[in-house]
């Protein structure tokens, strides 16, 4: 019993000693951030798929009535819309572009669900158009 006793000790301070020496335990922050970037990064964070909402011009007002009747305001807060949810990022902070919102809603991502099949090509392009123009985004 004593010798397991010496030897939990024993690997509790080879333990701490490896941290120490890790640099985890000396009260520093430590960041696993390189000096050096390899490789570059897209110019364009913004979909590049070409779906054929993107192809159409939106109507703000046809969007409102698709945002509050196919279950946005369930998940999304939007102040024009008097929208509160919380599943779902809120939209008057994010400020999407049009093509953002056109892609989540017909694609979905993480939660969200595809809404391709369920509206048409024209109602994503109006909800588009509706959360750009209430949101100020572009």
């Amino acid at each position: 019993m004593m010798r397991r006793r010496h030897l939990v000790a024993l690997l509790l301070t080879a333990l701490a000693l490896g941290l120490l020496g890790a640099g985890c335990l000396d009260g520093e922050e430590q960041s696993a951030t390189p000096e050096t970037v390899q490789g570059t990064l897209p110019t364009s964070t913004g979909p590049t798929e070409q779906l054929p909402a993107m192809k159409l011009t939106g109507d703000a007002t046809a969007g409102k009535q698709v945002f509050e009747t196919a279950g946005c305001k369930g998940c999304h807060t939007l102040a024009d819309a008097g929208a509160t949810g919380t599943v779902g990022p809120n939209l008057d902070d994010a400020k999407p572009d049009k093509d953002l919102v056109i892609t989540r809603v017909t694609k979905g991502m993480g939660a969200m669900p595809p809404f391709a099949g369920q509206l048409t090509d024209q109602q994503i392009a109006d909800v588009a158009a509706y959360v750009v123009q209430a949101t100020g985004g572009s």
